[in-house]
């Protein structure tokens, strides 16, 4: 078979298979950020806190997603390394069902407790009504957003990653547009940034949908096929991704709640904007690591190993090198970024442009640690993966967030991450050292 992934990859032509994924995950990340934008500047601070209240609701719904598509697309790819598309195919129609099915579940329970969720994610008096409005929108089309994540992936998995890159645009430019018109001149507020949202997952999400049903490149629908240790295997697989995701909404609720103690409406206003710069900067880690993925199984699932040598190294090259810039870029621009979202001179502005100067140390190890995750998965070692994402994003953060607080104050709060992913960072050390030899990535 013909297929893309079976090429050989020099380190220009990985960059370049992975950039249209890479600018996808960017253009995802900026959904939240562009809302965020339009809702502090033409609603108000207090609105944008509301948005971020709800957010971990959001990531639930994220982590199922992407446990689901990270998990199913190392299986497929696999498969098709191991000269079995209709497998592949079989599997890939069911993962599609599933989400459908997860995810309109999810959108008749989200909206039906939405009072009592947004009560229990934290929302004070003030916040109650915005907080309501955007879950009950964002949780009504949580199957269109489980479907985009998922196209996301197999879109790449087809050989056809440059696809992806252009629903993303599209859908992220509508949002940016609709934005402007629900929020500014038709004056809807944080209805109008959640209508804005959820419409742009609904261009990836019906236009994948068509594709697959037509396309006849690799992957197209046809009858649901996975066995009960295929599906195990799945969420084992994709369960670290998911890990991540869930620890992002529980360290987003602890941010919230310590920044509420701390600082109140305007202390959850910083934490959200500081957030923000995280999901974008994040996004080249992730993207990078979500387009490599697909040519690490399939060149595993080929016993390629030489070429699986190359990517692990060009990979290794890329993520330590952008560390650095990332880190670089955010304490030379800190202060622009911030300003984006708040005016300075405002409570708001002092508290972000200071914790962002130190949560950006961070940016230091992120790299590493995000792709080390993403190769065990795409190994198919969800064990390895899982622990590596366990540990990273919630154990770690949440010691440092229950500790650091009470030595340091308000310091302490925007140190925990910094201070949790560079011990994610030794972790991801000992684990590429002692897999070396079982995979020959090295």
């Amino acid at each position: 078979m013909n297929y893309s992934l079976a090429k050989k990859f020099t380190f220009g032509s990985l960059m370049m298979f992975a950039l249209p994924t890479t600018i996808m995950m960017i253009f995802t990340s900026l959904y939240t950020i562009i809302d965020g934008v339009f809702v502090s500047r033409f609603v108000g601070t207090n609105a944008l806190s509301s948005i971020n209240i709800v957010y971990p609701a959001i990531n639930i719904v994220l982590g199922i997603a992407v446990m689901f598509s990270t998990g199913s697309c190392a299986i497929v790819a696999k498969k098709m390394g191991e000269g079995k598309p209709e497998e592949a195919r079989a599997a890939f129609t069911s993962i599609i069902y599933l989400n459908l099915i997860v995810g309109a579940v999810t959108a008749v329970l989200g909206n039906l407790f939405a009072v009592p969720l947004v009560r229990l994610l934290g929302a004070s008096d003030l916040l109650m009504s915005d907080c309501i409005t955007y879950m009950r929108w964002q949780m009504a089309f949580a199957p269109a957003l489980m479907l985009q994540i998922l196209f996301q992936m197999y879109f790449i998995t087809e050989g056809r990653p440059g696809l992806g890159l252009f629903l993303t645009i599209l859908a992220g430019l509508s949002n940016a547009v609709l934005d402007y018109i629900l929020i500014v001149p038709l004056k809807l507020g944080v209805a109008g940034a959640a209508i804005a949202t959820v419409t742009g997952y609904m261009i990836p999400a019906v236009f994948g949908l068509i594709y697959f049903a037509v396309s006849r490149k690799a992957l197209w629908l046809v009858k649901p096929r996975l066995s009960a240790a295929e599906l195990k295997e799945t969420l084992i697989n994709g369960s670290s991704e998911m890990v991540t995701n869930l620890s992002s909404g529980i360290i987003t609720f602890l941010f919230n709640l310590l920044m509420m103690h701390y600082a109140g409406e305007d202390g959850v206003a910083a934490i959200t904007i500081i957030q923000y710069s995280q999901f974008l900067l994040n996004a080249l880690y992730m993207g990078f690591s979500q387009g490599v993925s697909p040519v690490i199984s399939y060149n595993y699932g080929s016993r390629n190993t030489k070429q699986l040598k190359q990517v692990f190294k060009t990979s290794l090259i890329f993520t330590g090198v952008t560390s650095f810039l990332v880190f670089a870029t955010a304490q030379l621009a800190g202060g622009i970024i911030v300003t984006i979202f708040a005016h300075p001179g405002t409570a708001v502005y002092d508290l972000a442009r200071h914790g962002f100067m130190v949560f950006s140390f961070g940016y230091l190890f992120s790299g590493v640690n995000i792709f080390s995750s993403a190769l065990f998965t795409a190994l198919s070692n969800g064990r390895v993966s899982a622990v590596i994402s366990f540990v990273r994003t919630l154990c770690l953060i949440v010691l440092c967030l229950l500790l650091l607080p009470l030595i340091m104050g308000l310091d302490g709060v925007w140190l925990a991450v910094p201070a949790a992913e560079a011990g994610g960072f030794l972790l991801c050390l000992f684990f590429l050292k002692r897999h070396a030899k079982t995979y020959s990535y090295i």
